[in-house]
């Protein structure tokens, strides 16, 4: 008779230790453990769903989700497990993930508004639902099983943060684009203003030699101008497919507006005086808002800069009331110029809808317009009859 090297008889000692330590699922599963694992997680996939809703919504961005959005692609995660267990797989973790699940949901996860943690985190306590759903039933969770769960779910782990840092990049990257595309919009009428003015003072600069230098200096103006336009252009035009978004960072203060708007008119004068505009201040001296002081310059900039455009030999007037029955303030600059054509009415606050009779319209202001006016809070409309003029206007909330 054989024995062990203590002297006990080999047949005992394995007797011994078949009693003593528990078969570990998958170490050449003898007994179909790995099956018995995955008609377990098919069986009960209804009350793991529930534990793992139940423990997911501790997270702070699943707090507000309904259970349709929240299972998202879970369901079809654990039935990839159980196909994995079933098959004994051993392939890779690409391969044995279904093309698209996980990335969808590393996708859909940003969108809902999780941070990178908590997209780990969700895999992470599906992992723990599993291993407490096989201990409660007898199961050890050791292992081939084990390597199974974890190459599935850590590939799921892989893709859907692969997809959620792309999806992110490309979101900031859209929204720098963006920014870049809106201050190279803004900078056209101050460039404008500077080349207008270089012109004037050009004309009536004294042509005695002592001037020479001045002259230089006046073209070298020009030129700088000429080329800080052509980057102006450049930009907007490999921008040009940009979609507006409203997630602007306000720094709201409260300050008189009729300033504000005097100013910007100053601003306007060579170039509505080229134009032979008039343009009119008609915000109360006392009226006082709460926006950011910046963005409320580019809306109205942008609409007298318009206004101005269309109606030549004009007038333009800026006004603004407060309603106080809703505590609102509404804006509006009015013209009397050519008008809006009525089937385009209700697009000119979409980007790309520039008017194809003006040169170097992108149809870009008015999509800032809306973008910064709803930044705030606020809502935008366009009143206009064709031959009679066009009126904007928009409303700020009071301080809240």
């Amino acid at each position: 008779m054989s024995t062990t090297e203590s002297g006990t008889p080999a047949g005992e000692a394995a007797r011994f230790n078949r009693e003593r330590v528990p078969e570990r699922a998958g170490r050449g599963d003898p007994k179909g453990a790995l099956g018995k694992l995955a008609k377990l997680i098919r069986r009960d996939r209804a009350l793991l769903l529930a534990r793992w809703r139940k423990e997911v919504r501790e997270l702070p961005s699943a707090q507000h989700l309904d259970t349709p959005t929240l299972n998202d692609h879970i369901p079809a995660l654990l039935e990839e497990v159980a196909e994995a267990l079933d098959a004994k797989s051993d392939e890779t973790i690409a391969e044995a993930l279904r093309e698209g699940t996980a990335p969808a949901h590393g996708a859909q996860r940003l969108q809902d508004g999780f941070d990178i943690g908590e997209v780990v985190a969700e895999y992470n306590i599906l992992r723990g639902c599993v291993h407490d759903l096989a201990e409660t039933n007898g199961s050890s969770l050791g292992g081939k099983a084990f390597h199974i769960l974890n190459r599935v779910l850590d590939g799921a782990i892989g893709l859907a943060v692969e997809a959620y840092a792309t999806q992110r990049a490309s979101e900031l990257q859209s929204r720098r684009d963006e920014y870049l595309a809106f201050v190279a919009h803004d900078l056209r009428t101050p460039l404008q203003a500077i080349s207008l003015a270089a012109s004037v003072v050009e004309r009536t600069l004294p042509t005695q030699s002592g001037n020479v230098d001045s002259a230089h200096m006046i073209k070298a103006l020009h030129r700088n101008v000429q080329r800080l336009e052509a980057l102006v252009g450049k930009v907007l035009e490999e921008n040009s497919n940009l979609e507006p978004k409203g997630d602007i960072k306000l720094e709201r203060r409260s300050f008189d507006l009729w300033p504000l708007v005097e100013a910007l008119i100053q601003d306007s004068h060579l170039i509505a005086g080229t134009a032979s505009t008039h343009l009119v201040n008609m915000v109360p001296d006392d009226l006082v808002v709460f926006a950011d002081a910046g963005l409320l310059k580019r809306i109205f900039q942008n609409l007298i800069g318009n206004a101005i455009k269309y109606s030549p030999r004009g007038e333009v007037r800026i006004g603004a009331q407060e309603h106080e029955a809703d505590g609102m303030i509404e804006c509006w600059v009015s013209d009397n110029g050519t008008g809006i054509p009525r089937d385009l009415l209700d697009k000119v606050f979409e980007k790309g809808e520039g008017d194809p009779d003006k040169a170097g319209s992108t149809g870009l202001g008015l999509a800032i317009v809306k973008t910064f006016v709803e930044a705030h809070g606020g809502t935008v409309q366009a009143e206009s009859e064709e031959g009679r003029g066009t009126t904007i206007r928009f409303t700020l909330p009071s301080r809240t």
